[in-house]
């Protein structure tokens, strides 16, 4: 799948086949050869089922999941799910305690991971097996439009009282069961060790750039310049515009097709940036602290553009 004709003389290929190689390492064996064939097309969704005594039986949903986001199919979520501000917390801690033990109980039911109301409000805390688990379940749902963290090898997933069961709450249940499965039932543990391996030289070269955080769930005054920075940069060196959108941490970039935003956005995880994508617009993130200036994301950005206009994606 390497680069081919003219469009070739505009890239360094070496550069471009060590992408791809990471790409592949991340991805379960089943898309490593194929993830550009994969359609972004639902499945449907699974309804809520129930055991004897009422509680829904959220380990007895799923016999299998849409392709991963990560490999080119559809995210579980349209737009991104994030967790509760403080101030929703604050206003009605009973509805948060109930939404919050509901997605423990039914994190713990599809992975077997145990989950417990994180310290900081709005999240939910999931203990994984170690901080390579952690840090891919982070980037694959990410992809996957809902909001993630990892703090070593807990990551933790959006909470809050106005989410409901058969919304919200499922959204956060469907979404580790499907990345738990693909990383425990698809991925063997010499690659889970490789992947490892691979994260850690990232991290090394230049660590894994992700957005930054918001507790009232709006953008900083005091980032905007950090947004106008980025998105000038970007504009400058592919030009692609940003978007309408306003995330707290999430710059928008306008792309020609899906097609494109989903290669984009696979190629910048691979160079750890954190993304994801929303129909035709690409998210990257803004962290004026880890990349200041945000040098490292547009340089990122415009490396992949380029990789991607060679394939003839752009």
């Amino acid at each position: 799948m390497g680069i081919r004709g003219p469009a070739a003389d505009a890239v360094d290929g070496a550069a471009y086949d060590a992408l791809e190689a990471r790409l592949k390492a991340i991805l379960p064996e089943e898309y490593q050869q194929a993830y550009e064939d994969v359609q972004p097309v639902s499945m449907g969704s699974a309804g809520l089922k129930y055991d004897a005594d009422g509680a829904v039986a959220w380990d007895e949903m799923w016999d299998t999941f849409c392709d991963l986001a990560m490999a080119g199919g559809p995210p579980h979520k349209g737009k991104l799910l994030e967790p509760a501000t403080r101030a929703q917390v604050d206003a009605d801690p009973e509805g948060y305690a109930r939404a919050a033990r509901e997605i423990c109980r039914g994190i713990t039911l599809v992975s077997d991971l145990m989950a417990q109301p994180s310290p900081d409000p709005g999240w939910v805390r999931v203990a994984c097996l170690n901080e390579t688990a952690a840090g891919w379940l982070l980037r694959a749902i990410t992809m996957e439009n809902v909001a993630a963290r990892v703090r070593g090898a807990t990551l933790d997933l959006p909470a809050g009282p106005h989410f409901r069961i058969e919304k919200e709450i499922k959204n956060v249940v469907t979404v580790i069961a499907k990345t738990t499965h693909y990383w425990m039932g698809h991925m063997v543990l010499s690659q889970r060790r490789a992947i490892g391996e691979l994260f850690a030289a990232l991290a090394a070269a230049s660590p894994l750039v992700e957005p930054v955080e918001s507790y009232d769930g709006r953008r900083a005054d005091a980032h905007e310049p950090a947004f106008t920075a980025l998105a000038d940069a970007i504009r400058a060196a592919t030009g692609l515009a940003p978007s309408a959108h306003r995330y707290a941490g999430w710059l928008g970039l306008a792309c020609p097709s899906v097609r494109a935003a989903i290669w984009m956005m696979r190629a910048l995880v691979a160079s750890n940036v954190l993304a994801r994508r929303e129909e035709t617009v690409l998210f990257v993130p803004v962290n004026p602290a880890a990349d200041p200036g945000g040098a490292r994301v547009a340089a990122a950005v415009a490396r992949v553009h380029r990789f991607a206009t060679a394939r003839g994606v752009c």
